[in-house]
C-alpha cells in the first residue's frame, strides 16, 4: 500500500495524553505533516518520567512539529486564527466546553476554513453526558469492561489504554472517509468520536452474548472469555520457570495437542461439553503435561506439529524476537542521545529505511511556524517576551537526574 497516501496534507494536533496524540501519529506514519500544538506546560505526556517525556510522547510523536503557544491569552488566539486557514486537518481532544472557549468547535472553525475536516475526540458524544468528562478507565467502567476484569474482587482498568486507541483509529477512519469524498459537503467533515461510544462498539459481542443468554435461558449470564470457557486454553510454566500460552478453542485442538506429545487422547475428554464438566481435573492435566518439559523443547515439539502457541514475553523481550526485528517493522531513532526502537503500523512498504525524526521538544518549531503565518521578527520576540509563544531551552535537561541515596 501507498504509506505517503496523505503527502501534502497538514493536519492541526491539539491534544494531550493518548487518543488525539494517537491519531495524529497514525496520519503522520500516512505521510501527513502534523503540527502538534501544546500549551506552555506542553502535553503531560512530556512530564511523566522523572520531569521527562513517556514512553507515551516517544512512540507516538515522533516525526512531528512542537509548537507551544497559549491559545487562552488573546495573541494566542490571533496565531490560530492565522492557522487554521492553513491546515487540511483538526484533530484535537479538548473538552467540550474548553474547545467552546478557545474557538475549536467545528463552527468556528469551518469559518476560518471551510474545507477543513473537523475530528472532534470527547469522552461521550451527543446525548445527557454530551459535556461530561470521560478517560479510558471511565469508558471501561461505563461499558463493562471493568466489571468483567476483577482483581482480588476488585473491578480494576485493563492497564493499556485501549478505548484511547480505539478511538483514535475510529478518528482516522473517519478522517480518511472524509477526504476520500470531498463532494459530500460539511456534515461529512464534522467527526465526533466519543469514548464512550468506541467502548460501547468494541464490546457489542459481548453484549450481544449477555442478550442471547437471555433469551435462551432467562439469565442476563456475560459469555466467559475464551481461555475462561475452554479448560486448557491459557498459559501454563514449563519446567524452567517460563510460560507458554496454548490455543485450545477446538476438539481437534485438543487432539492435537495430545498426539504432538505422543500420548492418547482420553475419550472422556475428547469434547468442550466433556472437558468443561470435569474443567479442574483437564487444568490439572495440562499444567502437568506442560511442567513436564523446558520451554524450548516443548516448543520445538509443538512447532513441529503446527500447533499454536507462544511465549508470554516480558515487555523488555519483545522487541528481540526474530519476527519483530523482520523487515521494517521496527522504527530506529535517536532522542536526546538514546536509542529507541518503536513499533510502526502493522503493515509494511518495500523500500529503503529512512532516518526517524525524533519527538520534538516543547515548542521546537514555534519561530517556524509563526514565521510561516507571516509573524515578523518584532511580532516573535514580543510573543515570545510575554510568555505567549515558547521555544526551547536547548540547555535544559529533559530528564531530572538520577538522585542517588547515600
Amino acid at each position: 500500500m501507498n504509506r505517503q497516501i496523505l503527502a501534502g496534507k497538514t493536519v492541526l494536533e491539539i491534544g494531550t495524553m493518548l487518543a488525539a496524540p494517537f491519531a495524529a501519529h497514525i496520519l503522520a506514519r500516512l505521510g501527513a505533516s502534523v503540527i502538534k500544538l501544546e500549551s506552555p506546560i506542553g502535553d503531560p505526556t512530556r512530564s511523566l518520567v522523572r520531569g521527562g517525556p513517556s514512553g507515551t510522547y516517544i512512540a507516538y510523536s515522533h516525526g512531528k512539529k512542537s509548537l507551544c503557544v497559549d491559545l487562552g491569552s488573546p495573541e494566542g488566539g490571533d496565531v490560530l486564527r492565522r492557522l487554521l486557514p492553513t491546515v487540511d486537518i483538526v484533530l484535537h481532544n479538548l473538552a467540550p466546553a474548553s474547545a467552546r472557549r478557545l474557538g475549536l468547535t467545528y463552527e468556528e472553525c469551518a469559518r476560518l476554513n471551510p474545507d477543513v475536516v473537523y475530528c472532534h475526540i470527547r469522552g461521550y458524544n451527543e446525548g445527557p453526558q454530551a459535556d461530561d468528562l470521560a478517560s479510558n478507565p471511565i469508558a471501561e467502567a461505563a461499558t463493562g469492561v471493568m466489571d468483567a476484569h476483577r482483581v482480588d474482587g476488585r473491578p480494576t482498568r485493563l492497564g493499556p489504554s485501549y478505548h484511547d486507541q480505539f478511538a483514535g483509529c475510529y478518528a482516522v477512519i473517519g478522517i480518511l472517509t472524509a477526504l476520500m469524498e470531498p463532494s459530500r459537503g460539511a456534515a461529512n467533515r464534522k467527526i465526533e468520536v466519543g469514548l464512550y461510544e468506541t467502548g460501547l462498539h468494541v464490546g457489542a459481542r459481548d453484549y450481544a452474548g449477555v442478550q442471547l443468554k437471555l433469551h435462551l435461558t432467562g439469565k442476563p449470564d456475560p459469555e466467559p472469555s475464551g481461555e475462561f470457557s475452554m479448560p486448557g486454553y491459557g498459559a501454563y510454566e514449563t519446567a524452567d520457570g517460563r510460560w507458554i500460552y496454548l490455543v485450545m478453542l477446538t476438539d481437534r485442538h485438543w487432539a492435537d495437542f495430545w498426539r504432538a506429545l505422543g500420548r492418547d487422547v482420553d475419550p472422556q475428554l475428547a469434547t468442550l461439553r466433556q472437558r468443561k464438566k470435569a474443567r479442574s481435573g483437564v487444568e490439572q492435566l495440562v499444567r502437568g503435561a506442560v511442567h513436564a518439559y523446558g520451554y524450548d523443547e516443548l516448543a520445538a515439539v509443538l512447532g513441529a506439529a503446527r500447533f499454536g502457541f507462544t511465549e508470554v514475553l516480558p515487555m523488555e523481550r519483545v522487541l528481540g524476537a526474530p519476527q519483530a526485528r523482520h523487515g521494517a517493522k521496527v522504527a530506529r531513532l535517536t532522542f536526546q542521545g538514546l536509542p529507541f526502537d518503536i513499533p510502526d503500523l502493522p503493515f509494511e512498504e518495500p523500500g529503503p529505511d529512512a532516518p526517524e525524526c525524533p519527538p520534538p521538544l516543547l515548542g521546537e518549531h514555534t519561530l517556524e511556524v509563526l514565521e510561516a503565518l507571516a509573524f515578523d521578527e518584532a511580532d516573535r520576540r514580543r510573543l515570545m517576551a510575554s510568555g505567549v509563544a515558547i521555544v526551547p531551552d536547548p540547555a535544559k535537561p529533559v530528564w531530572a537526574p538520577e538522585r542517588r541515596q547515600r
